[in-house]
């Protein structure tokens, strides 16, 4: 199979659970995900298979959207609830206080990713250090909070929608509005609700999956690699060409049907019209150049 499963991951699983168990459902090895969720996060997960593979890098780059729970006057190890109490206090902040705090972080800020993450430094993941006990110094990365907004306040819990660019950590942005607050936080719950084009309304638990699989409709829900494109214009390969694509060489403007257009970003048809590749115009030579290729049989 190839193209992109939207599965809704559910609390307890890693994303290397969620691969795994797809292997076993699909009798297939070549899957990927697209960056990780929590174990207790749950939400939109895309996954990659076959040749959609070589879109994770990609999918992984786009904007996301979450739901999270937050608990004001509580810090953890973690910057969850699941973590150790290293600070308890109680909360006298209002709502409008609590408002001005959460809009604060709209735009970039500088965001020091938790011991208890995936990231490396130094060739290690943060949280196997931070199982040992031992907390390092963390270079700050810059993120984007493109908006925000609250749902609910119950003092001391209220809920969140961020829409964030890729690398935000929202159990951090949960610390740094307590910071900002003067009381504390920590994040209560997570749901994912969206990674770029893929929302929770096209997402499948793991046994929905296995059921589909089971009564031969899950190909159906399949959604192609040339959909995640399909805001890129086409350029179509005449059939004496189809061997330059195919070997994945460079194109020019004679290799192509009329109409193509120099774009940065082009979606590439062979001759019989099927997506093979994504390539780029280049300025300099005065052609098309590969950028990923999707090659599939049937020419």
């Amino acid at each position: 199979m190839d193209g992109i499963l939207i599965i809704y991951k559910e609390k307890g699983y890693t994303s290397h659970d969620v691969v795994a168990k797809l292997r076993g459902i699909l009798h297939q090895r070549k899957i990927g995900h697209t960056g990780t969720l929590d174990p207790q996060a749950e939400g939109v997960l895309p996954v990659c298979l076959g040749t959609a593979t070589k879109l994770c890098d990609m999918l992984a780059d786009r904007s996301k959207e979450y739901r999270a729970g937050v608990r004001l006057g509580v810090e953890t190890d973690t910057q969850d609830i699941f973590g150790q109490v290293l600070r308890e206090e109680a909360v006298f902040v209002t709502e409008q206080q609590i408002r001005e705090a959460v809009n604060s972080f709209v735009g970039t800020y500088d965001q020091i990713p938790p011991m208890y993450s995936a990231k490396k430094v130094n060739g290690k993941k943060l949280y196997e250090l931070a199982r040992q006990g031992k907390e390092i110094k963390r270079e700050p990365c810059r993120v984007q909070i493109h908006s925000v907004h609250i749902e609910k306040i119950e003092i001391p819990d209220f809920i969140l929608s961020v829409e964030c660019s890729k690398g935000t950590y929202i159990r951090t942005l949960c610390h740094d509005i307590g910071q900002k607050l003067g009381c504390g936080a920590c994040m209560t719950s997570l749901l994912r609700t969206k990674v770029g084009m893929f929302s929770l309304e096209q997402a499948f638990t793991l046994s929905q999956i296995e059921e589909k699989q089971a009564d031969g409709t899950l190909r159906s829900y399949i959604i192609p690699v040339e959909n995640v494109f399909k805001q890129q214009p086409a350029i179509v390969v005449k059939p004496e060409a189809d061997h330059l694509l195919m070997n994945g060489n460079r194109l020019e403007i004679r290799d192509l049907q009329d109409g193509a257009e120099q774009s940065e970003m082009v979606r590439v048809l062979d001759s019989n019209e099927q997506f093979q590749a994504l390539y780029g115009w280049d300025k300099e030579k005065n052609d098309f150049k590969p950028i990923k290729m999707f090659l599939r049989s049937g020419i």
